[in-house]
Order: structure tokens, then sequence, then C-alpha cells
């Protein structure tokens, strides 16, 4: 198939149909759409490739569904595709070269989000999506449990219930589980340490003054609130929240270990990154299915509905969805008890410790040369050491911020 020298100006984005029977998107499309809706780019050229070439008016209707930037979105079957595409499981993207193609969800959805970027560099709320190093979803499916989770496991699942809602065997899948016990996780982030004292003072304060009446909230509320805030003035300052203060010098001797754990707020952490954009159509197909057609199966995920309710509140998320059909709303649990069922993960959607990217180490910091002059030492090469010129001197680190003292990690200046 050949372009018009217009549209090779822009990459081109192929995103699969389904219109066998009745007409729908596959989640991997819905996925980009809304990433694309979100981002609000025009950067790429969308052709939608149906699978049933008798089909056109079903694939036609759906295009009610698109983003109104993709207005001009085009039909093809999979024979009229590029040669380099047709080898490809989309999405695909291909380059304004055409010699360069994309494939696979994550690499695609990080491409859309890299040419936003170029096209506005002023886009932070999208730069920041690619998270800590920009490394969200970097690593690939055949090596990352976690992407596989995001990419494969999860959209797979929910198409699966989709076509057999009423199977209640298919109404926890593993995979939504595994998620569900991942959100259950503490948080490890980047130079945490501020944000968990903060934690502590404010459950320090909590109970001070539940000493003195009855307390509205309880502590979970209570941190809860302070890990939301952290994370919306991530994405408004790219900062902890605002109105911070400098922790009592109490609070600062609190020894990094015994600070209380930070809680998700969004899949990776506290931030909203591109895994909460593969997950939130994917999550709210699956939740407004499970409500019509099993509302007790709720019960069992509380920690994904604190999530989705969490997603609607990051600006442009609402906007975003509703401009590709996605009616996002509160979900309500009825209140009648929940009915027991089979928690078990699945060996495959487990995901290791080592894939959180932001982690830093919890223990004390066990510092020294020993391990590299042993490494020297093997190799030939001896050190020579001399006395300090001061052995005497000595920091008063009591009165010097907990941030700087080698025993509390790294300290960010």
């Amino acid at each position: 198939m050949k372009h018009s020298v217009a549209e090779q100006q822009r990459s081109c984005l192929y995103l699969e149909v389904c219109s066998h029977e009745e007409p729908h998107l596959p989640m991997h499309t819905s996925i980009v759409l809304f990433l694309l809706s979100y981002c609000e780019t025009k950067s790429f050229k969308v052709f939608l490739v149906r699978s049933d070439s008798r089909n056109k008016s079903c694939s036609e209707s759906l295009k009610a569904q698109f983003p109104g930037s993709l207005s001009g979105s085009e039909l093809l079957t999979p024979e009229h595709l590029p040669r380099l595409v047709r080898s490809c499981r989309l999405p695909a993207s291909v380059d304004e070269s055409g010699r360069l193609c994309r494939a696979g969800l994550a690499v695609v959805l990080r491409n859309i989000i890299t040419r936003t970027i170029e096209a506005d560099p002023c886009r932070n709320d999208v730069q920041a999506l690619l998270g800590f190093k920009k490394t969200c979803l970097k690593a690939c499916a055949e090596v990352s449990k976690w992407t596989r989770l995001c990419e494969l496991g999860i959209p797979s699942a929910v198409e699966e219930h989709l076509l057999n809602p009423t199977n209640q065997a298919q109404q926890l899948p593993p995979a939504i589980l595994t998620l569900e016990q991942r959100l259950a996780e503490p948080v490890k982030v980047h130079n945490d340490d501020k944000i968990r004292r903060q934690k502590l003072q404010e459950q320090r304060r909590m109970e001070e003054n539940s000493q003195e009446k009855p307390p509205e909230l309880d502590s979970s509320q209570v941190s809860e609130g302070l890990e939301l805030r952290a994370a919306l003035a991530k994405l408004a300052v790219d900062s902890v929240p605002a109105g911070a203060t400098r922790e009592n010098s109490e609070i600062r001797k609190v020894k990094t270990t015994d600070l209380p754990e930070l809680e998700h707020v969004f899949a990776e952490g506290l931030y909203f990154t591109l895994t909460d954009v593969v997950l939130l159509p994917c999550i709210h197909h699956y939740l407004c299915s499970i409500q019509a057609h099993a509302a007790d199966t709720l019960h069992h995920l509380p920690r994904l509905l604190r999530w989705y309710s969490r997603v609607q509140e990051v600006p442009g998320v609402l906007r975003g969805a509703k401009d590709c059909g996605l009616l996002l709303s509160q979900v309500q649990v009825p209140s009648s008890s929940p009915p027991r069922v089979s928690q078990q993960k699945h060996p495959d959607d487990l995901q290791p410790a080592e894939e959180n990217q932001e982690a830093t180490p919890d223990c004390h910091f066990v510092g020294g040369p020993r391990p590299t002059m042993t490494k020297l030492k093997e190799n030939g090469i001896e050190a020579v050491f001399s006395p300090h010129p001061r052995p005497a001197w000595t920091l008063p680190w009591e009165s010097l911020p907990a941030a700087i003292n080698p025993t509390e990690g790294i300290a960010t200046f």
C-alpha cells in the first residue's frame, strides 16, 4: 500500500478492529486510543485494520468511539497492509521513512509518548508517564513478568471474561487477583524518606488528637490522604505536597527501618504512569461487567476499586476517557457479604521483587571499601593506607538533617 506525501510526514499507526459478528475493539486497541486521547497528539496517521473485509459498515460504526483527533482514520484489510507490517502483531507503528516498524503494545505506547514530547516539550504530564528513569514498561514481556502481566495477562483475561461474563470461573481471573495483591504490597520509591517521615508525623498527630476526642478518621484514611496528596502534587509540580512542613526533631531521629511503609496510590506506586494508562480501559470494562453480572465479587477487589477511583482524579483522565467512549464512574459495591472464592495466583502472573525499579534499600547503610578492596587484591592491586589527618573530628549528626546521614540511605541535593 502506498501512502500520500502528507501521510508520509507523519508516523503511521495500525490498530486492529474485530468485526466478525458484532464489531468491537480489542483491548489493545482501546488502550492505544485512550493514550492518544490523553496525550492529544496528532503525530500519527491512524489506520484501522479490520479482520473481516466484508463487514465494512460495522467497522465504520466503531469510529464513533474514536477521539476527535482521529476523525481522518482509514479502514484497511490485512492484505492492504504495508509489507513491513504484515508480519507483525498489531498494534504497530511505522515511522516517516516507512523503514522502521515498532510492534507490541508497550513499545507502541512508549513511542506515542516520545513523539508527543517531541512535538510539545512542555507536556510534563506526558513525560511523567515514563516513570522513574523513564523505564516504565521498558522491559519486554519475555523478560519482565510485570510487563507480561500488564501488557498480555490482564488484557487477555478481561477479553476472555467479556466473552462469557456469567461464567463464575472467569469472574476473578488469576491476573486480576495478582494485580489486587500487588496493590497491597508496600511501596518503595526513590528517596521516599521525607514522605515516610511526614506520614509518621501525621500518624502521631492523629494519635494525640484521638486522646482528646473520638477520632473521625482511622489511621489508614489519614495515611492514604498523605500519599494521595503526594501523588497529585507530583503530577502538578513534580514535588512533595506543597503544604508539607519540616518534621520535628523527634521525627527526624527515627531510623528509616522504623518508618511506616507507603501504600499504593497507583499501579507502580505513588505516581501515575503508563502502567495505569494500560490498565484503565481493561479494569473499566472488567468492573462494569462484574457489577452487572456478579456484583458480590467486588468485595474481593477493594484495592483495585480504590485504584480505579484514584485514577479518575488525575487531570486529563476523565476527558481522555470520555473522548474514547469510556464513561468512567464510581462502582457501587453491594452491602451483602461476599461469596468465598479461591484466590490462587497463576505462576506466570507473579512478579519478582526486583521488578520495582524505584526500590531503595530499606536496611541500614553498609558501606566501606572491603568489597572493592577485595576485588582489587584478587587482581594483584594492593592498596596503601595512611592515617586520617584529623582523627578526632566528629560531626553533630543529631543536629543535621537526617537525609544527609549515611545511615539514612541516599540523599538528594
